[in-house]
C-alpha cells in the first residue's frame, strides 16, 4: 500500500519545488564547526583554576580587613572571575592612563601586574591623606607623590600575596615598578597566554575594580605543585596538622589588649584645676580599701585593690564584674 503524505509533508514539498531545493525538510543540518586554537592550548585546567580562585578569595579577604581596618570604612572584596586569555586581549582592555604596578615572584620566572582602576586610585589616595573619598581630580595621571602614597595599599597587597600563596610554597612578592602605560608593562609575548583575575572592590555602596595579571608561561613549576598537593582545605603549609581551634587560640594569645585602672573620679571647677599645684590633695569619691574598676579595652571587666610589688605600683584582681542584664 503506498505510503500517503500528510498535508504538513506536501507543503513542505511544494515550498521545495518553489526554491529549487532539492533537499526535504526533515533532513539533518550541518553542525556549526567550532574553532580550535592550536597554537594556544590552556596551560590551566579547569581544577587547578578553582584551586587559585579559592586561594584569591582568602587573600581576598584578609586585604579587605586591611581596608576596613585602614580606612575606618565597610570594605567588600570579591573574586568575579579567574580567567585565561591572551596577553594582546589584556593590552586592549586597558584604560589609558593607567594605573599599573608591576611586581615579581621571587624564586620563579613569574612577572605579574596589578591593575587598579584609576577611579579606585584615586579614592584610596584620598582615603589616606584624611578625605572622605569623595572628591575629584581633573587629571587621571597619577603623579609620583599619589604613587608614593599608593605604595602603602601596594606592600600589603604584596605581603597578603605571600600569606595565601603558602599553601603552594613560600614566594616573595616584590613590587618592581609604576607604569601608566600598558605598552610600557611587556611582561610577556603578545600571543602568550596570561592568568586574569578580577576583584571588585566595594568601598562603602561604591564599587572599584582591580586586576592581577600573571604571565602564564612560567607557571609550569606552580602547576607542578598545584598537582602533586592536595587542596581540600585551603589552609598554609606552617599550619598544616593543626585545628582551626588551635590556629584562633594561638592568635587569641598574642593578641595586645589596653588595660585600664580607674582609681576614682572628681568633680571639680576650672578656676580649682586651673589653680592646682604640687602637693595639692584632690578628694576622690572612692574610700580607702575599696575596690577599684579595671577596664581591658573600655570594657568594665574586673574589680581590683591597688598596691606595690618590687617597688612598682600594681593591682591586684579580686573578682570580675557581672555582667548586666
Amino acid at each position: 500500500m503506498a505510503e500517503v503524505l500528510s498535508q504538513q509533508e506536501i507543503d513542505a514539498l511544494l515550498n521545495n519545488i518553489k526554491t529549487g531545493g532539492e533537499q526535504s525538510s526533515s533532513a539533518p543540518q550541518e553542525k556549526e564547526a567550532v574553532p580550535y586554537d592550536f597554537r594556544l592550548p590552556n596551560r590551566i585546567s579547569k581544577i587547578q583554576l578553582r584551586t587559585l580562585r579559592n586561594i584569591h578569595e582568602n587573600f581576598a579577604e584578609s586585604l579587605s580587613s586591611f581596608l576596613m581596618t585602614k580606612l575606618q570604612s565597610i570594605i567588600n572584596i570579591n573574586v568575579i572571575s579567574v580567567d585565561q586569555i591572551y596577553y594582546s586581549e589584556y593590552v586592549l582592555s586597558v584604560s589609558n592612563p593607567a594605573c599599573l604596578f608591576l611586581f615579581d615572584v621571587k624564586g620563579s620566572d613569574i612577572k605579574a601586574i596589578l591593575e587598579l582602576s584609576t577611579e579606585l586610585a584615586f579614592t584610596l589616595i584620598d582615603r589616606f591623606l584624611g578625605g572622605n573619598g569623595k572628591g575629584t581630580k581633573q587629571a587621571k595621571v597619577i603623579t609620583p607623590i599619589e604613587q608614593k602614597v599608593l605604595m602603602v595599599f601596594i606592600e600589603k597587597v604584596m605581603i597578603e600575596l605571600r600569606k595565601a600563596w603558602q599553601i603552594i610554597a613560600t614566594y616573595e612578592f616584590e613590587a618592581d615598578r609604576f607604569e601608566s602605560d600598558i605598552d610600557f608593562a611587556q611582561i610577556t609575548s603578545q600571543s602568550e597566554s596570561v592568568l586574569i583575575i578580577s576583584f571588585e572592590i566595594f568601598v562603602g555602596e561604591q564599587a572599584y575594580l582591580m586586576n592581577l595579571c600573571f604571565a602564564t608561561f612560567a607557571f609550569d613549576t606552580l602547576l607542578s605543585k598545584l598537582n602533586s598537593q592536595n587542596f581540600s582545605t585551603i589552609r598554609p603549609v606552617k599550619y598544616e596538622g593543626t585545628t582551626a581551634k588551635n590556629i584562633l587560640i594561638n592568635h587569641l594569645r598574642n593578641t595586645d589588649l589596653g588595660v585600664r585602672v580607674e582609681f576614682g573620679t572628681a568633680s571639680i571647677t576650672m578656676r580649682d584645676l586651673l589653680q592646682l599645684k604640687k602637693g595639692d590633695v584632690v578628694m576622690m569619691k572612692k574610700k580607702i580599701g575599696e575596690s577599684i574598676c579595671v577596664s581591658v579595652e573600655e570594657k568594665k571587666l574586673f574589680h581590683g585593690q591597688p598596691g606595690s610589688v618590687n617597688g612598682h605600683k600594681a593591682v591586684k584582681i579580686t573578682g570580675r564584674v557581672e555582667p548586666e542584664n
